[in-house]
């Protein structure tokens, strides 16, 4: 079975994250902090939300963050944010292979639907787990534990495609194969994905005829 990730493997949409962090941090005339974006890059939504509420201590509650984020991204994934080069034709290939496909991902569930309806992806993923539904984060052994157990394949049978270094460590050291996707939000740490991944694309157009 091969498993995505969307945001910054599937879709170019890593970058608008910060974009998101920075519209909402500057409505309230605070500032972004190296800290700040090192932990809520890495986190699940609502794990996000809590800290992003006690670490500027807003008065919003953490669902209400969560909605603020959802309506400044939800423009770009229904309209904007591109698909990452050579990414349809090879999920269009591994369907045609009869190669089992699925969804992990950390996005919101409304806004990575949008985005695969949208490029008439949706089809071809036999199931779609979202990384909050779970509760842990994907950099948690446990989280790539309890998804093999949701999608009914052997860890040892699964192949993750993803863009983070933290998140292919974890599968790799879980028993997972990890296939390491490049993307710009993660350009400095390339060396290390390259160092925990069984393999390293560049482009998805790597992996067509």
């Amino acid at each position: 079975m091969y498993i995505f990730d969307l945001d910054g493997t599937i879709t170019d949409t890593n970058g608008l994250w910060a974009e998101v962090d920075r519209e909402f941090l500057s409505r309230r005339g605070l500032a972004n902090t190296p800290e700040y974006e090192r932990v809520v890059s890495r986190s699940i939504y609502p794990i996000a939300a809590r800290f992003t509420k006690d670490y500027y201590h807003l008065p919003e509650s953490p669902e209400e963050i969560m909605a603020e984020w959802d309506a400044l991204a939800d423009r770009h994934y229904r309209e904007l944010a591109p698909l990452k080069p050579g990414a349809e034709g090879f999920l269009r290939q591994c369907a045609a292979q009869k190669i089992p496909l699925a969804l992990f991902t950390a996005c919101r569930p409304a806004l990575c639907r949008a985005a695969l309806e949208r490029f008439r992806l949706l089809e071809l993923f036999g199931q779609i787990v979202y990384a909050e539904e779970i509760g842990l984060e994907k950099r948690d052994p446990r989280c790539f534990v309890r998804l093999t157990e949701l999608l009914g394949a052997p860890m040892e049978a699964c192949t993750l495609f993803d863009d983070s270094p933290d998140n292919c460590a974890t599968a790799q050291r879980a028993g997972m194969t990890a296939v390491g996707v490049y993307d710009a939000y993660y350009a400095p740490r390339q060396e290390e994905l390259k160092a925990v991944c069984a393999q390293y694309i560049r482009s998805f157009e790597e992996l067509l005829p």
